[in-house]
């Protein structure tokens, strides 16, 4: 069909999927696009948080059947209290609206969601799925693991996308500069990096030609600023802005991600726009984007393996520009919004009229 009206669904509370949401929007062309807030802080947790944004989410989903239908209803989701919250739109727009629904899967621990052992999560699930017409996901990986509760004929694999041409690397910082640009959460990795990089700043095999740049905020601003505070090479920067952030990655060598767990983060292909080498984990779709020669993987909560990851590139600067170049070439060919806005199409015109 031809989606002449699209209504995009999502959080615009910060984010990775707000991020995604205002790029979709900004780059869906001849097509009249409208998003709709779920309202909610993805970012929060506690029991305070979970009450605020269960009150908010039920205000917007009581709005919400006062819009005009559009022709197709593009839903974002992720898991857990996001797919809940979630449900709701695509069960209204199939059903009582009677249009197209696409389900658009983030979330770091969609894997382990969608295979819970709970009968009644799994028949919301259920619910959900069957009234989607497509179902995109981030990449072969999170195809797989929703194929046993989807059928093939609604998965479509889209990766997550950015614009490249706002970004300007320097591809000979010196000394190298190592970047970590993410909420200072446990599941980002930043315990290990904190200790990764103590590690290679002390003792008597100290790397002295190194700067790390911290920015971000989070439950564990405190051990970042310690971090800074003993090193004069480590760098904190808070929270950052947009301009600011592109150009902390832009003077960048190295960007690091040591998380537990990921969907495709696009802080990942940020820092590969910025002209970064990347260490990174073995989760979620990471693998498939990062391999010998464009960065170096780590086990998830090894600091030992970061530490050794980052001296092995800091030693060598000029295999860290080779692979800091080829993550510039794969975000412009295959992870921009170029690329990205063709497939949607092509999704969209698949739909029933």
């Amino acid at each position: 069909m031809t989606a002449d009206q699209l209504l995009i669904v999502g959080t615009l509370g910060g984010g990775g999927i707000h991020r995604y949401v205002e790029q979709q929007r900004q780059n869906i062309e001849q097509v009249e696009t409208t998003v709709y807030d779920m309202a909610s802080d993805p970012k929060g947790e506690g029991l305070l948080w979970l009450l605020s944004s269960t009150l908010r989410s039920l205000w917007a989903a009581i709005k919400f059947p006062f819009r005009t239908p559009p022709d197709v209803v593009h839903v974002h989701t992720s898991h857990q209290f996001s797919f809940y919250r979630a449900a709701f739109y695509v069960l209204y727009g199939n059903y009582v609206w009677n249009r197209p629904v696409v389900l658009h899967v983030h979330g770091s621990s969609f894997d382990s969601f969608v295979t819970t052992d709970s009968p009644a999560v799994r028949r919301i699930q259920d619910l959900v799925f069957d009234a989607c017409d497509r179902v995109i996901v981030l990449s072969p990986y999170w195809k797989e693991v929703l194929s046993s509760r989807v059928s093939d004929s609604k998965l479509r694999v889209l990766p997550n996308a950015i614009d490249p041409t706002v970004y300007s690397p320097n591809y000979t910082a010196e000394p190298q500069h190592v970047v970590f640009v993410s909420n200072l959460v446990e599941r980002k990795g930043i315990r290990e990096l904190v200790t990764a990089v103590d590690e290679l700043l002390s003792g008597e095999t100290a790397v002295s030609e190194l700067r790390v740049s911290i920015a971000g905020t989070g439950p564990l601003t405190n051990i970042v600023e310690e971090l800074a505070e003993k090193h004069e090479q480590v760098t904190y920067h808070g929270y950052v802005s947009e301009e600011r952030k592109r150009s902390l990655l832009d003077s960048g060598s190295v960007f690091v991600l040591p998380a537990y767990a990921e969907g495709l983060p696009i802080a990942l292909l940020e820092g590969m726009a910025g002209g970064n080498a990347v260490i990174s984990t073995t989760v979620g779709s990471i693998p498939e984007v990062i391999d010998a020669e464009n960065g170096l993987l780590v086990t998830p909560e090894n600091a030992t393996e970061l530490s050794d990851a980052l001296s092995t590139l800091l030693v060598d600067p000029e295999r860290t520009e080779e692979m800091a170049r080829t993550n510039r070439r794969m975000v412009s060919q295959t992870y921009s919004w170029d690329v990205a806005e063709r497939t949607l199409r092509k999704i969209y015109a698949e739909l029933p009229a």
